[in-house]
């Protein structure tokens, strides 16, 4: 299944709760790019399925231009309400296969949580040829932890009626066989980084509802699911707050 034929509208009824619940990224990964030698102040990068602007945004607050490629209209419009009047920002429709950015135009391609919807080969390709020579792409996604009870429970409740959890859950986008040959022949360096968010029940609701897989509104298992979710909550919130933790996974390696 690849990124262009399928994602390109998964989320466009999700976007005001993905905005609002998605995990962000930690502010150790831009500088720890940085301390590895692989940003530098004036470099162009290149956000590729930058969504609604999560991981654009980390970097045009640190002063680095970003084309944000993207090609679901209803979020990249919410990446241009939210980030349209930053220096830099610069909001393209394209997809990871066809960016339609020019050759040569990018020192750093980013990807994150997107990743696993494209198709590697011709993303490789496609990064290949944007890329200035030296240039480095850098993949980068947060992997839910499951190591409470509570982290338990919920991947249970995933399991149980997520409509197709199982198919795109993203563990799979941590794949050292794929990231190597994503970069093959080049070596890549790993770095991971703590992450978390913490939620009331509506947060914890609307956390779950941004996710692709999770049924909506008039699905036969949507009120089923939001009741076993209210279970949770009660069982597992300590002073009306439930605690997600993340592992922030970054790859990075030479691309061209």
């Amino acid at each position: 299944m690849s990124y262009e034929s399928h994602s390109t509208t998964r989320f466009s009824n999700r976007v005001d709760n993905y905005v609002r619940y998605r995990p962000g990224y930690p502010d150790a990964l831009p500088a720890q790019l940085e301390q590895d030698g692989i940003l530098r102040s004036g470099m162009q990068i290149a956000d590729i399925g930058s969504g609604t602007g999560i991981s654009t945004a980390l970097f045009l607050k640190k002063g680095y231009p970003v084309f944000a490629v993207e090609p679901n209209g209803d979020m990249r419009r919410k990446a241009e309400e939210q980030l349209g009047s930053l220096p830099g920002f610069s909001s393209i429709n394209g997809t990871a296969e066809q960016t339609t950015l020019p050759d040569n135009s990018a020192d750093l391609i980013i990807a994150g949580q997107a990743f696993h919807w494209f198709d590697r080969e011709k993303t490789r390709a496609e990064f290949r040829r944007i890329s200035r020579p030296g240039a480095y792409a850098a993949l980068f996604w947060n992997l839910r932890l499951t190591d409470t009870p509570f982290a338990r429970e919920y991947e249970k409740l995933l399991q149980r009626f997520g409509t197709d959890y199982k198919q795109v859950g993203h563990k799979e986008m941590a794949s050292e066989d794929k990231i190597a040959a994503f970069f093959a022949p080049e070596p890549y360096l790993v770095r991971t980084f703590d992450n978390e968010q913490h939620f009331d029940f509506e947060g914890l609701k609307g956390r779950l509802l941004s996710s692709s897989y999770a049924p909506e509104a008039g699905h036969p298992e949507h009120l089923p699911m939001l009741d076993e979710l209210k279970r949770l909550y009660d069982r597992y919130a300590a002073s009306g707050i439930v605690r997600f933790g993340y592992t922030t996974v970054l790859y990075a390696g030479k691309i061209n």
